[in-house]
């Protein structure tokens, strides 16, 4: 089981939960049982394609990566590509029985960009794109597709902050570059600073619809902490990065870029008005550090985020 934890990234599976979540606090969708499946079908998905990722490396993880499942001999290839199979699966029905057979426009074309991510685009200079694509399609199938544009923000920043983390994530062995990291941080800052006002002009609407000033200060607070927490979580990793640009820098600002889409997740759950999917999200970020810690304990291999 450790096995097959460590191929999907365990770990890194809580990051994508968020997504849905974001994605209806900006579509003004409310919690319901039904669409609590919707995150879970994220996972499934990001799960899918972290398996896919190491069937489609598997040859050039023998050389550089030799440590992962694959190449280490703990999960076959075979048994690899059937998890990943499963898992996309196992995605898009939750997705349907989560949004109903209208979340089928937004759910086929998020898993044939993770499929086309792992097997095609990922080296190609198009590859952060497709991997920004499937973060805001994502975000967009929370939203559901009556709601599309309200959600397109929400979307957008998670797609940009998505695009650095896999800049990034290309010099995890040999190292990135000095203006690349720097650009990552630039965009780091933009996203941070277009959440923030985004939720002062929220509180300003908010205001005029007629909504109380205590659940105004409160979503506009949370709102702003949590942007705070997210260029907390990475800013620092990617200016140690465009300082030193080596490949542990890299790794490092990789891994902080993954763990900071819970508190950018949480910004727009909380100027959605959603503070229950913010104390959520808290939750999966302990969870999260849970996971981490034990998997670094005395005799065990760390669980990869990456």
């Amino acid at each position: 089981m450790r096995d097959h934890l460590d191929l999907v990234r365990a770990p890194a599976v809580l990051s994508v939960v968020g997504d849905t979540l974001a994605g209806a606090a900006a579509a003004g969708h409310r919690p319901t049982p039904r669409r609590a499946l919707l995150p879970l079908a994220s996972a499934c998905l990001y799960a899918g394609g972290m398996a896919l990722n190491d069937y489609a490396d598997r040859h050039l993880d023998a050389l550089e990566r030799p440590e992962r499942p694959i190449p280490s001999g703990r999960v076959t290839p075979r048994r690899a590509l059937a998890v990943a199979t499963g898992l996309t699966a196992g995605g898009i029905a939750l997705a349907v029985a989560g949004g109903g057979r209208r979340a089928l426009p937004v759910v086929l074309p998020l898993a044939a960009s993770v499929w086309t991510y792992d097997t095609v685009a990922k080296e190609s200079p198009a590859g952060p794109l497709v991997m920004a694509a499937c973060r805001g399609l994502d975000v967009l199938l929370g939203a559901g597709v009556g709601h599309l544009r309200a959600a397109a923000p929400a979307a957008a920043t998670l797609a940009v902050h998505t695009a650095g983390v896999t800049v990034l994530s290309r010099g995890e062995v040999h190292g990135t570059t000095a203006p690349v990291a720097t650009t990552v941080a630039a965009g780091t800052l933009a996203v941070a600073g277009s959440v923030v006002l985004g939720a002062v002009r929220a509180a300003s609407g908010a205001r005029t619809l007629g909504e109380g000033p205590g659940l105004r200060r409160a979503r506009l607070a949370v709102s702003v902490a949590a942007t705070a927490a997210y260029a907390a979580t990475c800013l620092p990793r990617q200016v140690d990065a465009a300082q030193a640009p080596t490949a542990d820098h890299a790794r490092t600002a990789t891994r902080s870029g993954i763990r900071a889409m819970l508190p950018l997740q949480a910004a727009w759950a909380a100027r959605g008005g959603h503070l229950p999917s913010v104390a959520v999200l808290a939750g999966v970020e302990v969870a999260g550090r849970f996971v981490r810690r034990a998997s670094r304990r005395p005799g065990r291999v760390e669980m990869s985020e990456t």
